[in-house]
């Protein structure tokens, strides 16, 4: 997918962790661990619910809402958005167990970048980061330094404060 923030900038330097906002599903600085062994990004959800049948939307993707709760310290915070479910993919985790899961695409802001991304759905309720950043949603716009973390954290306080 073409990124929309810059032309031929350099890449953006980006720490192991960083704050990511998904503005198409209202969700601000979560909390996203950058994970190159990941080809897939991936979101934690806490509940998916079709809103039409699989027949009448065969080409253009599947209605859902979804319920996600992006803070794991505070379960009580809920989101609830509406996506097109383009797919149903298979993703091998981290243990090597295979697993099918809806893949969305939505928008991402990492610092100045804004771009659309593919992102699969999961119930990362055991996992201590919600959001998966996977090497597909990072390539061609930033380099992972692994020992840091927070690289771009200025450019959500500009944003804040109105100067971006």
């Amino acid at each position: 997918m073409p990124r929309t923030a810059r032309n031929s900038s350099p890449p953006f330097r980006v720490g192991w962790k960083e704050l990511v906002d998904l503005p198409d599903l209202g969700l601000r600085r979560v909390k996203g661990k950058i994970d190159t062994g990941a080809r897939t990004s991936t979101l934690h959800v806490h509940s998916l619910v079709y809103l039409e049948p699989l027949a009448a939307s065969a080409d253009r993707g599947r209605a859902a809402e979804i319920t996600l709760t992006p803070d794991r310290h505070d379960p009580s915070f809920l989101v609830t958005a509406r996506v097109q479910v383009l797919r149903q993919v298979e993703v091998r985790d981290s243990g090597g167990h295979l697993e099918l899961r809806p893949l969305i695409a939505t928008e991402l802001v990492l610092g100045p970048v804004r771009k659309r991304i593919f992102v699969t759905l999961s119930d990362r309720s055991g996992m201590l980061f919600r959001m998966i950043l996977g090497r597909k949603a990072m390539e061609g716009d930033f380099l992972v330094d692994p020992a840091r973390k927070y690289l771009l954290r200025a450019w959500h306080r500009r944003r804040a404060e109105g100067r971006l």
